[in-house]
C-alpha cells in the first residue's frame, strides 16, 4: 500500500476537535480549490514533508497526554484506504479519531465510519454559489450526501461555515443554517474569514468580515436552530 502523505502536523490544539486535547496531521491532497484556501499548498498530490513512521511514533510518545488525532488537510480521504488504514493503526493507540472534511467523498467516509468518531463538515456556501467558490459543480451535492450519511451514524459532528463575504451573505448563512438543521444536524460552526490570497481587486474589509458576527438578530436566529453554536471570530 502507498505511504500516507503528511504535509503539516499540529502537536497540541484545544480547538480542532471541540472537547479533546488532539494533535492535527495535514494530509497533501484535495480536489476542490476554494478561493478562501488557506493551505493552498496542500491541494496539490504530491510527497508530504513528514515521515509517516516518525509521526506515528511521535503519536505513540503522546499516549496517555493527547486524546484525539485529526486528519485533516487538503482533503484528508482523498488519499482513500492509506488514509484509512493509517487512521486504524492510530486508533490502535487509543486515540478518539477526528475528521475535518468537506464530505466531497460521501462513499469514502462511509468507509471509515467505525474508525472515526467525529467529523467536522464544511458547508461552504448554498448550491447556487458552491462552484463559484469550490471549481467543483458537484461538491455541493456530494458535502450534503456525506451530512445526511454522517447524522445517519449518530456519531460525534460540527457542521461549519466560513463566512467568506465574496461567497457568502448573512442570508445566505441563515439559509445554510436552516438546510443543515433540517437534516438533522445539532451542532454548527460560523468561522471568521481570513484573507490570506485576496488581490487588491477583490480586497474586503474588516467590516464585511465582521457582518456576521456583528448582527443580533441573525445569531439570534442561527442560534435557535441549533442545540450548539460556535461563533469563530479570530
Amino acid at each position: 500500500m502507498k505511504q500516507i502523505q503528511i504535509g503539516g502536523l499540529v502537536s497540541f490544539t484545544t480547538i480542532d476537535y471541540p472537547g479533546k486535547l488532539a494533535a492535527v496531521l495535514f494530509l497533501v491532497g484535495c480536489p476542490l480549490n476554494c478561493a478562501y484556501c488557506s493551505n493552498a499548498h496542500l491541494i496539490p498530490v504530491g510527497e508530504g514533508e513528514y515521515d509517516p513512521e516518525k509521526v506515528f511514533d511521535f503519536l505513540k510518545n503522546r499516549v496517555g497526554k493527547l486524546e484525539g488525532v485529526v486528519f485533516s488537510g487538503g482533503e484528508a480521504l482523498m488519499q482513500a484506504d492509506t488514509t484509512i488504514e493509517y487512521m486504524k493503526r492510530v486508533k490502535e493507540l487509543g486515540f478518539s479519531i477526528g475528521l475535518h472534511t468537506n464530505g466531497f467523498y460521501p462513499e469514502l467516509l462511509k468507509k471509515v465510519a467505525d474508525v472515526v468518531d467525529w467529523i467536522g463538515l464544511d458547508f461552504k456556501a448554498t448550491k447556487d454559489r458552491y462552484k463559484d467558490l469550490t471549481g467543483i459543480d458537484v461538491a455541493y451535492d456530494r458535502m450534503i450526501e456525506s451530512l445526511k450519511y454522517w447524522i445517519s451514524t449518530g456519531r460525534g459532528l460540527e457542521v461549519r461555515t466560513t463566512c467568506d463575504p465574496r461567497y457568502v451573505s448573512k442570508d445566505n448563512l441563515l439559509e445554510i443554517a436552516k438546510i443543515a438543521s433540517d437534516i438533522g444536524a445539532k451542532n454548527f460552526a460560523v468561522q471568521k474569514y481570513t484573507p490570506y490570497h485576496e488581490c487588491e481587486c477583490h480586497a474586503t474589509t474588516d467590516e464585511e468580515r465582521n457582518q456576521f458576527f456583528d448582527d443580533a438578530d441573525l445569531k439570534e436566529k442561527i442560534e435557535s436552530l441549533f442545540e450548539k453554536v460556535i461563533w469563530r471570530n479570530s
